[in-house]
């Protein structure tokens, strides 16, 4: 039995040696629920133990403590007092609540006290005071309150005080002026307000001073101008105002990192900065600065960055433009943004001569004239390139073409001209193309077909002619395609369904003509549709699988007929234009159709009823039409009896000669296998080699899955082999072919035929055959092994949010769109096939059932627990308990499959147990700490990709915003409670938001 709080207490007393070793143990006995102090225990001298050092002039005397990262939970054990000689406490990046006990003061011999990254909340002890000799206070990323105590002031040794990202309250204590060895000050992402203090001015040793994101106001006081020591400056958004000194840069000789954004300064950029020979980092975006931008700053020869945007810098002379050719002499420069301000004259042909280094280039929104120097192709690291909404004439030089790195390239609203530039094509690595409102003509080249990485193109406003080019359909990974107002010709054509992630279509205002093709019905991440101003004509067809449209304009065309059924079935539809057409008969009055605000049917002459707010005719009575058909209605029902009766007796006599002839198989066709053209298994065994280890990819609970070559389809295919030696084989083979009978969706897995045959050795033989998916599994990328090929990958932020989306949207549709809803009981990573476009499908339907069978349950997993329905860790808890099969069952799976895939963890890793799960885990860290369970190869790669369309000092606060919201729909998807749980159809529109977003940036998106 473990010793009480009481008894290790008076034992201490009794026992001075024993002091050190029964604190640790009171410690362990409070903080570590999991047992990763598993070395604490009596078979070694606990100055062995973990993370403890002992002092050597003082045996058996702790002095270091260092246990950080190690999943310690719960209040923090106030024994810990009792440790007199400590020097260092590292607790950080723990799972520590509750609030600092107070105890800790009387540790008058501590340094070093490390408590960032825990769950710690109320005020910060007064008395840490007594611990005068402390050097460094680190109590980041906590749920801190209240003030900060004046009484820190106190501690002149202290050389670091890190209090940031907490909820610290009220002003910054005129006291801490007092701490004369302080070299680090972090309080920023707190609720701080009032002004900064001057007294700070006095700390002749700061050289980190980070205050950025509270609400300070007031002016910077000059005192801190004099610190001649200080490296990084950082007040970035708060409402500071005021002019900076004239003599900035002398003042501060040694600044390194100088941000100031957000803010509301004015006046003008002090030249005395060429003075700063060490500045690297200079942040004054989002102020109100005023003036030219000095001339001078290239004497700043280890600048890296520099962002002026969103002030109204410039002195309205067309020599504004002449400081580029001061940067040439920063020849480590690799983000440069003066965007929104008011800049004018043309580019300095000096600006081919900038840093090779350069990865972006901001010189959007200002007045910029003339043309684009034609040596700007010398830039060829360039990753983003913005020079929207200016002035700007000329054609795009061809040097451009040359930056093979080049992502973003955005020239929107400008006045370019001449023939669309053909050799854009060569930009292969293109994310984005805006080159919205110009005066391009000609046709759109099909060399853009090069550009397969292409999300967003923009090209509306322009003087654009000739017909679509079907090549653009056939760059999948389009997310937002806007060619509004141009003189564009033809038809839509088919290939637009190939566009499955498309979410935003523009093609108004033009002069297309011809029939909306029913391919547009695979694009089932559509979100917003505007066709408007077009000669189509027609019926409309039917879109009915795009549930998640939000916006829909096809009015001022030619369609005909009846308003489609589907449209008020459309649950998130915000927004819907009709008019101008030729549409008749009666409006329907369900859906988006009860709120007449959001819908639009004038210049339909026969359309009838509907809301009375439409103002629209009644509809006239049936009753007399009724009453003339009657009789007519009454002959043709009788003759259709007749006809019936008699082909069922020719039937039923053909049927019974036939059986005589035929006697009946021992076994009935499977639905799928009479629905399939069947194959034998011969074509088997040669497609895969003889069923050969060199292509096998896999195997899983019923059977090994081989690589197979299908000369009969002419494709690679994935060949998914039962083991009917395993129970419950056959039933598996049986459940997959009945689920997949009568389902076509994008991101489930495609069937092309089935094999059910006698094999070489005479045994029952029972295949699948499917597409190949040249990417493996999801697993395979989240956690691949070292013998995996996909170990040295890693899936960027907007790969996870598109197999988010197309998952979602997959049991959406198995949900809600089948005619038998069905519940697939097995989704996790491992299921969850990626294609050559990284596209995902859902895949082995082993274990899926209808929704009417919801009293059966489904196959045991691997673990063959009786009852069991799925795998461990994805498997909903409900079934735990005996519960039902439903599709609440496969939204928990979801929301964990979504968690694992932006943390990295596993459900089923040591961590999580009956105390701590996934779902708590995530739970937990929202919304301030969502960033520290991010998956570490997603952060790392991530920051660098949102710097390419974002300022820099923002990016962290952008990732952060994505990754909260998605953390979100994984843990209302993942409750405990059913009748908590978000519906699948919400969570796909949300994760469809979340990825448009994210996708969005840099676009001018339309709103209505």
């Amino acid at each position: 039995m473990s010793p009480t709080v009481e008894s290790i207490t008076s034992t201490a007393k009794e026992s001075p040696n024993a002091t050190d070793a029964l604190a640790l143990l009171a410690f362990k006995q409070r903080n570590d629920p999991f047992n990763s102090l598993s070395t604490w225990n009596h078979t070694l001298p606990f100055c062995q133990w973990q993370g403890i050092t002992c002092s050597r002039r003082h045996p058996l005397r702790v002095v270091v403590m260092n246990l950080t990262g190690l999943q310690l939970a719960g209040p923090l054990s106030p024994f810990i007092a009792n440790l007199t000689f400590l020097r260092a406490i590292d607790l950080s990046n723990n799972k520590l609540i509750g609030q600092i006990p107070p105890e800790i003061g009387r540790l008058f011999r501590l340094r070093y006290l490390y408590l960032s990254d825990n769950s710690l909340e109320g005020e910060i002890p007064a008395n840490l005071t007594r611990c005068w000799r402390l050097r460094v206070i680190n109590f980041r990323t906590n749920a801190l309150i209240g003030r900060i105590p004046v009484e820190l002031g106190s501690l002149s040794r202290l050389n670091c005080l890190d209090l940031a990202k907490n909820n610290l309250t009220g002003s910054i204590p005129n006291s801490l002026g007092n701490l004369s060895s302080l070299t680090i000050l972090f309080l920023w992402r707190n609720e701080l307000e009032g002004n900064i203090p001057e007294e700070l001015g006095q700390i002749r040793s700061l050289s980190i001073f980070d205050i950025q994101e509270n609400k300070l106001s007031g002016t910077i006081p000059p005192a801190l101008y004099n610190l001649s020591s200080m490296a990084i400056f950082s007040v970035v958004q708060n409402q500071l105002h005021g002019c900076l000194p004239v003599d900035l840069g002398i003042t501060l000789p040694n600044i390194i990192r100088f941000y100031v954004g957000g803010n509301r300064f004015t006046g003008p950029i002090p030249t005395s900065l060429n003075n700063a020979s060490r500045l690297e980092w200079l942040e004054l975006s989002a102020n109100r600065f005023t003036g030219p931008i000095p001339m001078n700053l290239g004497r700043l020869e280890g600048l890296r960055f520099l962002n002026l945007e969103n002030n109204t810098l410039g002195s309205g002379e067309v020599e504004d433009m002449g400081f580029l050719s001061s940067l040439t002499n920063c020849s480590l420069l690799e983000t440069l943004s003066v965007s929104g301000n008011r800049l004018r004259g043309a580019l300095p042909i000096s600006i081919a001569n900038l840093s090779t280094n350069l990865h972006m280039l901001y010189l959007g929104k200002n007045q910029i004239s003339g043309s684009i120097p034609s040596g700007i192709g010398n830039l060829f690291n360039l990753i983003s390139l913005n020079m929207s909404e200016n002035f700007m004439t000329g054609t795009i030089p061809e040097g451009i073409g040359k930056m093979n790195k080049l992502q973003v390239l955005a020239l929107a609203i400008n006045n370019f001209s001449k023939e669309f530039p053909s050799f854009i094509g060569n930009n292969t690595q293109l994310f984005v193309l805006e080159l919205a409102g110009n005066n391009f003509k000609g046709s759109i080249p099909s060399t853009l077909e090069n550009c397969r990485l292409l999300s967003i193109l923009a090209l509306s406003h322009n003087n654009l002619n000739g017909y679509l080019s079907k090549q653009i359909f056939n760059i999948t990974t389009l997310r937002i395609l806007d060619l509004e107002a141009n003189s564009l010709v033809g038809s839509l054509p088919m290939e637009v369904g190939n566009l499955k992630g498309l979410g935003i279509l523009i093609i108004s205002e033009n002069k297309l003509s011809g029939e909306i093709p029913r391919s547009l019905d695979n694009c089932f991440s559509l979100e917003n549709l505007h066709i408007e101003g077009n000669f189509f004509q027609g019926t409309f067809p039917s879109l009915s699988s795009l549930k998640g449209m939000l916006q829909m304009d096809i009015s001022r065309n030619n369609f005909s007929g009846e308003i489609p059924d589907y449209v008020e079935n459309i649950r998130y539809l915000e927004y819907l234009n009709l008019s101008y057409n030729d549409f008749e008969g009666e409006v329907p009055q369900e859906g988006i159709f009860k709120n007449a605000s959001a819908v639009s049917v004038i210049g339909n002459k026969k359309l009838c009823g509907g809301s009375p707010a439409l103002l629209l005719p009644a509809c006239p009575s049936h009753d007399s039409k009724k009453q003339k058909r009657c009789f007519s209605r009454r002959r043709m029902i009788a003759i259709i009896i007749c006809s019936v009766l008699l082909l069922s007796l020719l039937f039923y006599y053909y049927i019974s000669k036939s059986k005589k002839k035929h006697p009946e198989p021992h076994l009935a066709m499977n639905p799928l296998e009479e629905q399939l053209l069947q194959i034998s298994y011969g074509d088997l065994s040669r497609a895969t080699d003889g069923f050969s280890q060199a292509n096998l990819i896999g195997v899983g609970s019923y059977g090994s899955v081989y690589k197979g070559s299908l000369d009969r389809i002419g494709k690679i295919v994935a060949v998914k082999v039962l083991n009917l030696e395993r129970r419950g084989a056959s039933k598996s083979f049986i459940a997959e072919c009945r689920a997949l009978r009568n389902i076509r969706h994008r991101n489930l897995l495609k069937i092309h035929t089935v094999c059910s045959s006698i094999d070489s050795k005479g045994d029952d033989f029972k295949a699948l055959v499917f597409d190949y998916m040249a990417n493996g599994n999801l697993e395979q990328w989240l956690h691949a092994s070292r013998d995996e090929q996909y170990q040295s990958k890693n899936l960027t932020l907007i790969q996870r949010l598109n197999i988010a989306v197309d998952v979602a949207s997959a049991l959406n549709y198995l949900h809600n769109s089948c005619q038998k809803s069905i519940v697939h009981c097995d989704l996790k990573p491992s299921n969850i096939l990626l294609d050559d476009d990284m596209n995902a499908h859902v895949g082995d339907f082993g274990l899926a059932r209808f929704l009417s069978e919801a009293t059966s349950s489904c196959s045991q997993n691997h673990t063959n627990s009786p009852g069991i329905k799925g795998t461990i860790g994805y498997l909903a808890p409900e079934y735990g308990m005996g519960g039902e099969v439903s599709t609440f069952g496969d939204i928990y799976s979801y929301g964990i499959l979504l968690l694992e895939m932006f943390t990295g963890k596993k459900p089923t890793e040591e961590i999580f147990n009956e105390s701590l799960s996934l779902h708590q885990f995530a739970k937990l860290a929202l919304p301030k700490r969502a960033m520290e369970i991010v998956d570490q190869r997603l952060l790392s790669v991530e920051a660098e990709a949102l710097n390419e369309s974002q300022t820099l000092i923002n990016a962290e606060s952008k990732l952060e915003m994505f990754l909260i919201s998605t953390f979100k729909v994984g843990v209302a998807c993942s409750m405990i409670s059913i009748k908590d749980r978000m519906a699948i159809g919400d969570a796909t529109v949300e994760m469809l938001r979340i990825r448009n977003s994210y996708m969005g940036v840099g676009i001018h998106a339309r709103n209505n």
